[in-house]
């Protein structure tokens, strides 16, 4: 076991009011005054806001004044000020690690709010436990290594576009990759962004051909992540480019391989509302500019026939012999940026999606409504090619819904507002509904869109209906809801129903998994705070950007964008960087051999020695999580900082 031998250092103890949050329930000076008469305690003190600039002040001026050793602060959870007061320590030149912190917000006052007395005594009992544990804290040196001078960006949506540019015109190397042939995202997508209805790719392309043209960006795109290794200031990547069959300097996108192609199938970009050749460009602006070929569905791959792209294309363009190919790539930092799926609206049963023909998605309806959509434009319904005179949007489609997601998906009904305005605009003569929940507009100029629809003569029915209905002479769609603001019961026929479809996590796991990042509860990338730190992770050097952490708008994720690249490049621009130095470490006379750490290691941060038959940790990939020294039958894993004799020294001062 990892004993420290009993020591006598000079301790002050910090207690904060937090306003009302701590000081309302628990009795912060009866406290204060107990601190005081602890052993080793020199100087106890309440503070209204300890962790302001004052109170911060006030903990070095005492540092100074009563050379002390320990400090320990009684506050709100470490995870939110516990970084702020080992820099106060460390400023004051005390090494951080010889700092202990006590919630006594969430674990006394905000627990026990009715029982103020018991939550005072519940603070003692922390303070005198927390105080006893820091007389056996050791210094630990940081470790520094250098820190590689670029960044990789995984995704190539807007977030991606955005960070990606903002790194590139710092000067910083920055390799994007994107999964899909061409970057974009969603928003490529789109036909207007709200809520100035201005046209998404007017705004969207010139960022896309800024990426290609930026000498400080390598693109990747039909590429995919395989492998990540490394720690914060050095990442090891490798990324497997998939063949395009196109070669991309030589290709100039004249079209004429398409159009000798004989194989159609569904347009995915166009929400397979058209179809599209096995040799394609997904869409007309997309970076890189050129041609690829489906290798699913060519025939030269199923048949080993055909080739008559190849024949037809004047610039020897065609390449069937490409091979996938490895990359390897080393940056100091990376951005998450790899946005959302949209729900599918499938699994809704009730609302017929797929079933019906005329019940459509909002981003089915995004595609129809596109000058370069599957109907050039015009407002027609799939089933028969008419324009409706009727049409319905329904609400919260996957989203605020227990049954699949709890949480609002923020965009919905803008998009939703969205649509029915651009139809309002073009076809003033057609009716429109949309069946809602709560119409939520927090935005700037959001609250006007919305009154702009109501205007316009937008209907508004509070109250989602519980199923659709098909005629299946018409293919007309039959709604009955009941408007809760009227209390009436509203039945209609409608020509179009748009399911207002919510947004969900990508599937990223393996990323994550060599990452070892945190998930939320609800599926998104968990960040390290979400006011002060809403871009970082739980692993340094590792940024999220836009969809990935939660549903934003663009404007929202164009400005998370940019916090994650100031972000980035505060680590790139350090020649050293610190690594975690609460790591565990191996008493080589202990250990046995048994191997179990290394299966319970998530950051693979341990290694076993067959010459010595013992462990070894790995120092500069362990994050001090601890499982290992949990695991370890003879204790011969300790983890520094949280030392056997530190822990039931802080359990002992509990049970007295």
């Amino acid at each position: 076991m990892g004993f420290v031998e009993k020591r006598h250092p000079r301790i002050g103890v910090y207690i904060c009011h937090c306003g009302h949050n701590i000081g309302g329930v628990v009795d912060v000076k009866k406290i204060r005054e107990y601190a005081e008469n602890l052993p080793l305690v020199v100087i106890a003190r309440d503070h209204k806001y300890i962790c302001s600039d004052l109170g911060q002040s006030i903990i070095a001026r005492d540092i100074k004044d009563y050379n002390l050793e320990r400090v320990v602060v009684a506050s709100c959870s470490p995870r939110l000020h516990e970084i702020v007061f080992r820099e106060v320590l460390e400023s004051s030149d005390m090494n951080p690690n010889l700092f202990e912190m006590v919630n006594i917000r969430e674990q006394c006052s905000w627990v026990h709010s009715n029982d103020p007395e018991k939550a005072t005594e519940k603070a003692k009992d922390l303070i005198r436990s927390a105080v006893s544990r820091a007389s056996l804290l050791e210094p630990i040196e940081k470790i520094r290594k250098d820190v590689t001078k670029s960044v990789l960006v995984i995704g190539g949506g807007v977030a991606g576009i955005f960070s990606t540019l903002y790194l590139a015109r710092a000067g910083i190397k920055t390799y994007l990759v994107e999964k899909e042939p061409s970057i974009g995202g969603n928003m490529a997508k789109l036909d207007k962004t709200y809520p100035a209805l201005d046209c998404a790719m007017c705004v969207l392309s010139p960022k896309m051909v800024e990426v290609k043209k930026e000498k400080n960006i390598e693109l990747m795109a039909n590429a995919e992540i395989m492998e990540i290794s490394g720690h914060v200031g050095n990442f090891k990547i490798k990324v497997k480019k998939n063949p395009r069959f196109v070669k991309e300097e030589e290709c100039v996108s004249c079209g004429n391989c398409a159009t000798t192609c004989p194989v159609k199938i569904p347009d995915e970009f166009n929400q397979n509302l058209s179809k599209r050749r096995a040799i394609y460009i997904p869409f007309p602006q997309a970076i890189p500019n050129s041609y690829l070929i489906d290798r699913k569905n060519c025939l030269y791959f199923k048949t080993g026939g055909c080739r008559l792209c190849e024949k037809k294309c004047e610039n020897n363009a065609i390449d069937f012999d490409q091979n996938e190919e490895i990359i390897e790539l080393d940056v100091g930092a990376i951005i998450l940026a790899t946005g959302v799926r949209i729900f599918d609206a499938r699994r809704k049963k009730p609302y017929g999606y797929g079933k019906y023909r005329n019940v459509v998605t909002n981003l089915d309806f995004e595609r129809i409504l596109n000058a370069d959509g599957p109907t050039r434009g015009k407002l027609k319904r799939p089933s028969d090619g008419k324009k409706p005179e009727s049409i319905a949007f329904i609400q919260c489609v996957g989203s605020r819904d227990d049954h699949f997601n709890k949480y609002c998906s923020v965009i919905c009904c803008m998009i939703s507002i969205k649509h029915a305005l651009l139809i309002k605009e073009k076809y003033p003569d057609v009716n429109v509904y949309i069946y809602y929940n709560d119409i939520r507009t927090p935005g700037k100029e959001y609250e006007e869109f919305y009154l702009r629809a109501k205007e316009k003569g937008v209907i508004f029915l509070r109250g989602l209906p519980s199923e659709i209905l098909e005629n299946s002479e018409t293919e007309n769609l039959r709604i009955v809801s009941e408007d809760i603001n009227s209390g009436e019961i509203v039945k209609n026929e409608l020509d179009l129903v748009v399911l207002a479809t919510g947004l969900e996590p990508n599937d990223i796991v393996p990323i994550v998994n060599q990452l070892h990042l945190n998930y939320g509860p609800d599926g998104f990338m968990m960040e390290a705070h979400p006011k002060l730190r809403p871009v970082d992770t739980n692993i340094d050097g590792v940024f999220l950007a836009g969809n990935v952490q939660f549903p934003k708008s663009i404007s929202d994720t164009v400005s998370q964008a940019g916090n994650a690249a100031v972000s980035a490049i505060n680590i790139i621009s350090q020649e050293e960087i610190p690594i975690e130095e609460i790591t565990a470490f191996v008493d080589n006379r202990a250990c046995n051999g048994c191997r179990l750490c290394l299966d319970v290691c998530p950051y693979d941060a341990i290694k076993f020695n067959y010459d010595r038959g013992i462990a070894e940790v790995i120092e500069i990939a362990c994050k001090g999580c601890g499982a290992c020294v949990a695991t370890c039958p003879s204790g011969a894993i300790q983890q520094k900082h949280f030392l056997d004799s530190q822990i039931l020294s802080q359990i002992e001062a509990l049970l007295d």
